[in-house]
């Protein structure tokens, strides 16, 4: 596809996310893209993913698995778009379409209602952080609940929202099927459980491969919206990028938390509690402050939000560049 018609379709998908997000009543009657392959994904488990069979080959069955959803997944998206595309406004059910796998809104409301809970008590903060995070939320006092906010936030502005902004910008909407497709493959199987270790390698591996540059870019975009916001410090946010981003136990997650911590003077990651089980991970925004408040989030969310407005910004004038010439 000519880059001008994907990263128009980029633009608009991400600004109609931003102003609607993904209806709930839809949620309720069809489900999400995200659900339904995450149905296909499960069905695979089920069936290859056999206990008892030599490593080598639970290896080669979670490639066979990853290739079915990608085949499945893109191809449809294949399918849709071509379909749209040759009726009247269809660039625009296109995009709203592509849309649906992104998740601006939903991340900013998801991470506010943590701050909120907090306001209201440390119950209520676990209780809304426990929505968006894997470790325990019982193991977690009020600094521990607002980093895992602000952690989630940073990780999640980049694989959640930025890389599948670039694949659709990439590939259209069959390039954001593929990454959401891999990157839901990845959240499901593509964990280090005896279950899992040798079946979800390749969704792992891959997910890691087709994150990378949009963490970089992540990153970057939180630098530059550190400059224009008031009491963050972009000096500060690069600094903690370039000293920290590589001690994640993720290779791609470091770079944006690395720099939102740096950003707003704090100290996230480092060791923590997933399913009781403690995880060492290096600290990003070394020497930054670790206690952590709901105002905290607060400010994290108004980064964010100057963060995500630059992207709009960048698409938009990719589509732009493009056109013009």
């Amino acid at each position: 596809m000519a880059p001008e018609l994907t990263l128009g379709l980029t633009l608009v998908a991400l600004l109609f996310e931003a102003a609607f997000g993904y209806p709930a009543l839809l949620v309720a009657r069809i489900g999400h893209p995200v659900m339904w392959a995450g149905r296909l994904i499960a069905f695979l488990d089920r069936h290859l993913n056999r206990e008892g069979v030599p490593p080598r080959l639970r290896q080669f069955a979670g490639l066979v698995a990853l290739l079915v959803l990608l085949t499945v997944c893109v191809g449809a998206g294949l399918m849709a778009q071509k379909v749209l595309l040759a009726i009247p406004f269809g660039f625009l059910a296109v995009a709203v379409l592509g849309s649906a796998l992104l998740a601006q809104r939903s991340l900013y409301e998801h991470v506010a209602r943590v701050a909120e809970g907090l306001d209201a008590g440390l119950a209520e903060g676990r209780a809304a952080v426990s929505m968006i995070v894997g470790r325990d939320p019982e193991a977690l006092d009020e600094a521990g609940v607002s980093r895992a906010a602000i952690e989630s936030l940073a990780e999640n502005f980049s694989d959640g929202i930025v890389a599948p902004a670039l694949w659709m910008a990439i590939g259209g909407l069959p390039g954001i099927c593929l990454y959401k497709a891999a990157n839901t493959a990845d959240s499901m199987i593509g964990h280090r459980t005896p279950r899992f270790l040798d079946f979800g390698r390749a969704a792992a591996r891959f997910d890691d491969l087709i994150n990378l540059p949009a963490s970089r870019l992540a990153g970057g975009l939180m630098i530059a919206a550190a400059f224009l916001m008031p009491g963050a410090s972009a000096r500060d946010a690069w600094r903690a990028v370039r000293r920290d981003a590589r001690f994640h136990k993720s290779p791609n997650a470091g770079w944006p938390e690395a720099a939102l911590a740096g950003a707003l003077g704090l100290a996230l990651a480092g060791p923590r509690v997933y399913h009781g089980q403690l995880v060492t991970d290096g600290y990003m925004g070394t020497g930054g402050r670790r206690e952590c408040t709901a105002a905290d989030i607060r400010r994290a969310l108004a980064l964010y939000r100057i963060t995500d407005g630059l992207l709009i910004a960048l698409a938009g004038a990719g589509a732009a560049a493009f056109w013009a010439f």
